[in-house]
């Protein structure tokens, strides 16, 4: 019987609720008929449905990391709750009588496995086959490059037309927000989808976003959000015209692995970063924070885990992005407290803590080994590290946070403000970031004040402009004397 644990279920369902649904589902019994294959391949059973006839719900584990979940009823989540009913009716050991493998499911096998078959190599082929294969990939090549090449023309236009009304804005001055026309602003960031500048748009939705609240509350932190889209903007614009000429006089218009590929709106496929090298092999990894944010700018809700690499010591961001139109289809991310195993993990371009996304994965329990891990990662000098940490928080290519990990030895207050102290000496006050959820006060609250003596803690660094000094947010705890993950955000 396959391995299955309730995690992994968790982890596999679109959303908690469908999760939870399969489990009520699975208690109350309404599962029967169990049956899987002598290889524990596939795995099928019925499950009371509110028609008359039950419906027939299967797992289909031909390709471990990738299982298929098949079901007859008419839910378009994915895996339904019945699906996800029949993992519990695994986990829980329930008898599955030895069967045959369906013919439609060897059928579908078939179809899947002829999709994915390699093509002949070139020593297979015969010349009229070779040479056919030759000039089809010859032609889509040059209707390839020929639309790309249009595209950034386009994007070319797109960025005058965005240069234009940042001048303006800037040149009237921002005190004119109060009275500016949301309407221009709002037509334009319609026409930057008509010119595929879909990064420049998001920010210029950002800006529209703190002109209407200050024109709603007259709030001066919106002046300071509102500098920081447009220093944002105007650094995309510039860095953005120079890269596109670039690709346009060099005929070289093919995705790269340049930052400002997907600044600009382009979306990468995990094949597309495997082939550009962006990956790493048989990564193993521990979260060590989760959260979720709504992005005004996108219009969509943001799941993002912090993650150590526990082989390299490097720490990782995964984001999941689920848009309003369509949220009920998008799964939802969750924590994760267990450690997963991924034999091939897309890297994203960037600097500090990049993206990273994978297809399958193995869940374990983190062990003693990991934790030691997780705390020799963390930085014995704050100071040290601190040109390190500055350079990054101010490109404004980059996020505003940087996740670092970082040892110290006592946390308390100094008058009013919160300060962690390492051994070596080195201090960093700690501050609650406006784009997170507050988590400073809770360390007066943890269960142990021992906790806030000689362990790790996961920081998000940011620059904070009223005290013109860079700080950090406590995310989570590592303590040294016990294997566990203290999450103040989760």
């Amino acid at each position: 019987m396959k391995n299955i644990t309730e995690q992994l279920i968790q982890a596999l369902a679109p959303n908690p609720a469908a999760a939870a649904n399969g489990k009520k589902l699975s208690k109350s019994g309404a599962f029967a008929n169990h049956a899987r294959s002598a290889d524990d391949t596939f795995f099928m059973a019925e499950c009371k449905g509110s028609g008359k006839n039950p419906y027939v719900t299967s797992a289909d584990y031909i390709d471990p990391e990738k299982p298929v979940f098949r079901c007859s009823c008419p839910s378009r989540q994915f895996p339904c709750k019945h699906s996800l009913g029949l993992l519990y009716e695994m986990m829980s050991d329930k008898t599955f009588e030895t069967c045959e493998i369906p013919e439609d499911i060897v059928r579908k096998r078939s179809k899947i496995a002829a999709k994915n078959a390699p093509e002949k190599s070139p020593e297979e082929l015969t010349p009229e086959e070779a040479a056919k294969l030759e000039k089809k990939k010859a032609a889509a090549a040059k209707t390839a490059k020929k639309a790309k090449s249009a595209k950034l023309q386009k994007q070319l236009e797109g960025l005058d037309l965005c240069e234009k009304a940042v001048k303006e804005l800037v040149s009237a001055g921002l005190g004119t927000m109060g009275g500016a026309s949301l309407s221009t602003y709002q037509n334009l960031s319609k026409q930057l989808g008509d010119y595929y500048l879909i990064g420049p748009q998001r920010l210029l939705n950002k800006l529209i976003f703190e002109i209407n609240a200050y024109q709603a509350d007259s709030k001066e932190t919106h002046f300071d959000n509102a500098i920081d889209v447009l220093e944002k903007l105007y650094a995309l614009i510039k860095k953005s015209r120079v890269y596109i000429n670039n690709k346009l006089e060099s005929g070289d218009v093919s995705a790269d692995d340049d930052i400002l590929y997907e600044e600009l709106g382009g979306a990468w496929k995990i094949s597309e970063l495997e082939a550009l090298g962006k990956c790493e092999k048989n990564a193993r990894l521990a979260q060590l924070s989760f959260w979720v944010t709504f992005d005004e700018g996108r219009r969509e809700y943001i799941d993002t885990g912090v993650w150590l690499d526990l082989n390299t010591s490097k720490v990782f961001l995964t984001k999941n992005y689920r848009p309003l139109k369509s949220l009920k289809y998008v799964k939802a991310d969750d924590t994760v407290f267990g450690a997963v195993n991924v034999p091939s993990m897309a890297v994203y371009p960037g600097e500090g803590n990049v993206r990273v996304r994978w297809d399958g994965a193995e869940f374990s329990e983190l062990c003693g080994d990991d934790f030691a891990k997780i705390r020799a990662a963390a930085s014995k000098s704050i100071n040290a590290d601190s040109k390190e940490i500055k350079n990054l928080l101010k490109n404004a290519m980059q996020s505003p946070l940087l996740f670092k990990l970082v040892e110290f030895s006592k946390i308390g207050k100094v008058g009013e403000a919160v300060i962690l102290k390492q051994s070596s000496g080195d201090t960093l006050t700690l501050l609650d970031n406006p784009e997170l959820e507050p988590t400073v006060e809770r360390l007066s609250v943890l269960p142990n004040a021992g906790l806030l003596e000689n362990g790790v803690m996961l920081c998000a660094f940011f620059y904070d402009a009223q005290s013109r000094f860079v700080c950090a947010q406590p995310l989570a705890i590592i303590p040294n004397n016990e294997n566990s993950v203290i999450r103040l955000l989760y």
